[in-house]
């Protein structure tokens, strides 16, 4: 005898136990359709569909695209230094743009040193009387702060050049006026 028919309640007939297995099959066959069915949407797009209003699968203009990536990046600060140094010759002028070439500029927030290169030592020192103009023109432009200083560089030397008339120990013609 087992537990059941001692406890009063009949053992499952056959009819029974199909039922039993054909409830189990339908749960198990539903489970797999919604898996199959989940696979189906998430190569589809996870089930979203196209309608009438924009949503973020929307394809965008090339400015829009480019200026949300700089935002989500947080690159505007360098994004608009890099624009200056375009818009050069408008900045500071046509004759000044000839002589002077910006370099590069340090984003170090204690920094923020935009770094210009000049052609000779008289432009040099013309850019350096103009300087507190400038930031404050550059400044202008970018937003407060984002130019604290302007580091004018002279123009560079010759390349040094070792070769078979120079004298054992020589640095080049810096050794002589330099």
């Amino acid at each position: 005898m087992s537990e059941n028919e001692a406890a009063g309640v009949p053992e499952p007939s056959g009819v029974d136990l199909a039922r039993v297995a054909l409830r189990a099959a339908k749960e198990q066959a539903r489970a797999r359709g919604a898996a199959a069915q989940e696979k189906r949407q998430a190569r589809r797009g996870g089930g979203l569909r196209s309608g009438a209003r924009a949503d973020g699968r929307d394809p965008l203009p090339l400015g829009a695209a480019i200026n949300r990536l700089i935002t989500e990046r947080g690159w505007e600060t360098p994004a608009a230094v890099g624009g200056v140094m375009g818009r050069w010759p408008q900045i500071v002028g046509e004759d000044l743009a000839k002589h002077c070439l910006p370099l590069r500029y340090d984003e170090d927030p204690d920094e923020r040193v935009l770094t210009v290169q000049c052609d000779s030592t008289a432009w040099a020192t013309q850019l350096r009387l103009l300087a507190p103009r400038l930031v404050a023109r550059l400044n202008e432009d970018l937003g407060q702060g984002t130019v604290r200083l302007i580091k004018v560089l002279g123009p560079g030397g010759p390349p040094r050049r070792y070769g078979a008339l120079r004298a054992p120990g020589s640095t080049g013609p810096g050794d002589t006026y330099g």
